[in-house]
């Protein structure tokens, strides 16, 4: 379900269109950041990629390889 959900969450991130190039091993490295520290956000505009980001110093280090490789599209 965790899986679903994150998968969900970035395909509806709009403004991204690298979001949907993202495999699913990617979108589930970021699932327990996401849990953490953007939960209650709302997804679209870019909105769970910029919590993610400004919580970056705390993310796993499979997320922030994740991100980085995302941004650099």
């Amino acid at each position: 379900m965790r899986t679903t959900i994150l998968m969900a969450v970035f395909l509806s991130l709009s403004g991204l269109a690298y979001a949907q190039e993202l495999t699913a091993e990617q979108r589930s490295a970021c699932m327990g950041d996401y849990e953490k520290f953007c939960k209650g956000v709302e997804p679209g505009g870019g909105r769970i990629i910029a919590c993610l980001s400004k919580s970056s110093d705390k993310l796993t280090p499979n997320c922030k390889k994740v991100l980085t490789a995302a941004e650099k599209k």
